[in-house]
């Protein structure tokens, strides 16, 4: 079997996925076929992941390439964990809109950072899916965990013609264990859940605790009286508290993806925790992300020397990649949250939009849940952004300048801050500054050249509302050895 990743240079994280199938036996002579732009990332994940398997005796294979379609050539399974225009257009996504006063934490998904990294990234989807069309295994399946996730898998489901595509995010899972915590459970496991709704707007509407149903009344006393949960995350809490459902989604995440919490920046610090990025800090991911790449460019060499550890030391992790190909090679089954055309899952969403919804795995494929219906406040937040996701993709497959500028107005916080001038002067700023990872807008760049030489707004610089410095490979380490229960450098990069 062959297991292709696209975008392997993301180190932490794919040798992550890759220990992951490593673990079941089952899989342990799996070829992973790695391919990245980056040569240099591609050599040293492939130091790690073979040191791994070499250490553990494992019949696996790794091989390395530039050439997407080599990698991808007779692959099964196909990862894509890539990051188009990486940090330097990341940095384009948060700065830009800053300067308009849309203030954002994270900028990935939805916000008008999310919707220009689906500007980039979607043209690049639908070239993989070209690929595996023509090269890869017929059936092959496409496991996406890039972002922006609807937008990407919508691409690839309805213009990129590969149908067996999932979207696959860990929002879910992470929720669930907080949810665990401030209800007291010993064991996360005591608490079941359905979760539904469209990737990072997830709701768990339903919840129960060692059988019994888990009202809106139980779950916001609980968190309200957690002395750090309360304290982190206060637009959840909030949202919780008026939407009767809680969100899988960080507090950092959802701020931005709703019109309320970061219109007005004298009010941000309100909603917003600064103890982790992930709870609100402005441009907090970027920070987060340019940190862990000068750490690992540093600090290689010692990942390389601890690499090797036996396998049976190391604890699977929850991420959905590798328990799908178990289930499906094994016939095991797999339950999880999936990334899929709706088609009536949900009921009171649009079908051709990209749901995240409970599904079951095994030999036979993918089988999901349907007939889903989502609470009216929760459908009704979804169903915004899903008219967002729907404008961006047609924008980005067709190059099309008026559709982008409408998804970028209709978008909740950028037309919570800005004006309709503002919002056409912000998209020709950002396709300026991002035209080299555009190609399909190459037609409309002179005349946003033009257009902001007579701009009449005058966007000012800002710091944000809620900013901290990129900390150093020094600031970093002695940080990471004050902590009592340190984490790796590949958890800290994936």
């Amino acid at each position: 079997m062959k297991v292709a990743v696209i975008g392997a240079g993301s180190v932490g994280f794919t040798r992550k996925l890759v220990r992951d199938i490593l673990k079941v036996p089952a899989l342990a002579d799996t070829e992973f076929a790695l391919h990245d732009i980056s040569a240099a990332n591609l050599d040293m994940v492939a130091q790690l992941v073979s040191k791994d398997i070499a250490a553990n005796d494992l019949p696996a294979r790794v091989t390395t390439s530039t050439d997407r379609r080599r990698a991808l050539e007779g692959a099964r399974y196909i990862i894509c964990c890539v990051r188009i225009g990486g940090l330097e257009a990341f940095h384009h996504d948060i700065e830009v809109p800053l300067r308009y006063g849309v203030d954002q934490c994270v900028g990935d998904t939805i916000c008008a950072g999310g919707i220009m990294y689906g500007m980039r990234t979607v043209p690049e989807i639908l070239k993989f899916c070209a690929d595996i069309r023509e090269v890869a295994e017929p059936g092959a399946w496409f496991l996406n965990y890039a972002n922006p996730m609807a937008m990407n898998t919508w691409a690839a489901i309805e213009h990129g013609g590969v149908a067996n595509t999932i979207g696959l995010c860990h929002g879910v899972q992470h929720g669930w264990r907080q949810i665990a915590e401030v209800l007291g459970a010993k064991d996360p496991d005591e608490v079941e859940y359905v979760c539904s709704g469209i990737n990072h707007q997830t709701w768990y509407v339903d919840l129960r605790w060692k059988g019994r149903p888990v009202g809106r009344d139980e779950l916001l006393a609980a968190f309200e009286r957690h002395p750090q949960i309360s304290q982190e995350e206060k637009v959840r809490i909030d949202v919780l508290r008026r939407f009767g459902v809680y969100s899988t989604e960080s507090n950092g995440h959802l701020s931005e993806y709703l019109p309320w919490y970061r219109k007005r920046p004298d009010e941000i610090a309100d909603w917003i925790d600064l103890s982790n990025w992930i709870n609100g800090e402005t441009g907090g991911y970027l920070r987060y992300c340019t940190e862990q790449r000068n750490w690992f460019e540093t600090d290689f060499p010692r990942w390389l020397s601890e690499a090797g550890a036996p396998l049976s030391a190391y604890e699977r992790s929850d991420e959905h990649c590798s328990h799908i190909i178990e289930a499906m090679e094994t016939g095991s089954v797999y339950r999880g949250h999936f990334n899929v055309r709706n088609d009536g899952i949900v009921t009171n969403l649009a079908p051709d939009c990209i749901v995240e919804s409970p599904g079951f795995v095994d030999r036979f494929g993918l089988n999901m849940t349907a007939g889903i219906t989502l609470p009216l406040a929760c459908a009704a937040t979804c169903s915004v952004s899903v008219n967002v996701q729907r404008m961006a993709v047609k924008a980005a497959v067709e190059g099309d300048l008026e559709m982008l500028r409408l998804a970028m107005l209709h978008d909740p916080l950028v037309g919570a801050v800005c004006n309709p001038d503002e919002v056409w002067q912000m998209v020709d700023e950002l396709l300026v500054a991002q035209a080299p990872w555009l190609p399909q807008f190459a037609h409309a760049i002179d005349g946003a050249r033009t257009r902001l030489a007579n701009a009449r707004h005058k966007p000012r610089a800002s710091a944000g509302a809620a900013r901290l410095s990129v900390r150093s490979v020094e600031e970093l380490r002695a940080a990471r050895d004050n902590r009592s229960a340190a984490h790796s450098p590949a958890e800290l990069t994936g």
